[in-house]
């Protein structure tokens, strides 16, 4: 039983904490806006519409030609 002259003051003290943590979040807002997240997996934010395969693919290769290429001048000897 001498336990409990232990146990019961620090049940207390998480209590108090528990109490103030809850009081801070929703001070602090962390209670504001339960659904955006819920909603944030299942919307897109890209407002573009999905592409076939032959457009990526000549998106892809438009701007692979773009891009410089540090081996063009070499010769190759083989």
């Amino acid at each position: 039983m001498e336990i409990l002259h232990l146990m019961v003051p620090i049940a207390i003290i998480l209590v108090v904490i528990a109490i103030v943590i809850f009081f801070w979040a929703v001070r602090t807002g962390q209670f504001d806006d339960l659904e955006r997240q819920g909603y944030s997996v299942l919307l897109d934010e890209d407002n573009e519409q999905p592409k076939s395969a032959a457009e990526k693919q000549q998106k892809q290769n438009a701007t692979n030609t773009n891009e410089p290429n540090s081996k063009q001048g070499e010769k190759h000897s083989e």
